[in-house]
């Protein structure tokens, strides 16, 4: 899964939210999966991909994740609802 992903983990259901983006989603969901990632989600412990979307180009994937990030809390609970409502770990959709 190597394309521009923007991405959206959580500690739990409605809980900590982290976006990122990414060229290759498997290798960094598993890197912040394992807390190999320094930082905000490795404190956090957040480690369930709840949602993502690729893109054609990085420039594309890195304007989407800006956007988001300005986005009210509200407005991405609503995008993870919309395409995962049940707050699936998305990481063994795209390991397979």
């Amino acid at each position: 899964m190597r394309n521009p992903t923007v991405y959206i983990l959580a500690s739990q259901r409605n809980g900590t939210l982290y976006i990122g983006v990414t060229s290759d989603l498997i290798t960094r969901v598993w890197q912040h999966r394992e807390g190999l990632v320094d930082g905000f989600t490795k404190q956090h412990l957040v480690k369930m991909l709840v949602w993502y979307e690729q893109h054609a180009t990085m420039e594309s994937a890195i304007s989407k994740e800006k956007a988001m990030k300005k986005w009210p809390r509200q407005w991405k609970l609503s995008a993870i609802e919309k395409s995962n409502s049940g707050w699936m770990d998305l990481w063994y959709e795209i390991i397979e």
